[in-house]
């Protein structure tokens, strides 16, 4: 199976390194040196790492046979794919995988069914599951621990705890004034 384990960002100085928005939880596995693996578009790769360094706080990779900034910013926006096994699962237990959540029918603690998950959305903060409802909707749901508090992967299901107004439209909204309307003035 694939997995798609970075996307390629611009290109840094003009040794062909570039920099990478990682879409791993295991970047030393998956993007270390001598690590080859398939892109999208298809025509771009595959790819061989030759090198990979952290700077400023980003991951930095040179690829073999990119030697230069022009080769490295034509590389811009490429996905980074692995074949991985699917029976692998991430060492944490709390871990997983998109393709494990994908499809994934997610209920509220009570039962009530929202929908089924499409997507998964990585964001710099979190992440996202993107759920279409029985009439097509979407809801975008936190992949938070308080927010979602089970996946059970042999019921296929994700278990949420929605805060009011995420998924449906009774919002509490807290006011700074008290209820008499005094502004104080």
């Amino acid at each position: 199976m694939q997995l798609v384990v970075a996307r390629i960002g611009r290109a840094h100085g003009i040794k062909g390194e570039v920099t990478v928005e990682v879409r791993t939880d295991e970047p030393e596995l998956r993007l270390a040196p001598g690590a080859v693996l398939a892109t999208d578009p298809a025509s771009t790769g595959p790819l061989t790492i030759e090198t990979g360094r952290v700077h400023s706080g980003r991951l930095l990779l040179r690829f073999a046979g990119v030697t230069d900034r022009n080769a490295a910013e034509a590389l811009r926006n490429t996905l980074l794919i692995a074949e991985v096994d699917p029976e692998e699962r991430p060492e944490d237990e709390d871990e997983y995988y998109d393709h494990q959540l994908i499809d994934l029918d997610v209920v509220t603690e009570d039962g009530t069914e929202v929908g089924r998950i499409t997507e998964i959305s990585h964001l710099p903060t979190q992440d996202l599951f993107i759920v279409e409802r029985a009439d097509g909707s979407e809801v975008l749901i936190p992949f938070v621990e308080e927010i979602v508090t089970e996946i059970d992967l042999a019921e296929q299901k994700a278990v949420i705890a929605p805060p009011p107004g995420l998924i449906d439209d009774r919002a509490e909204i807290a006011s700074a004034r008290d209820e008499s309307g005094d502004d104080g003035a």
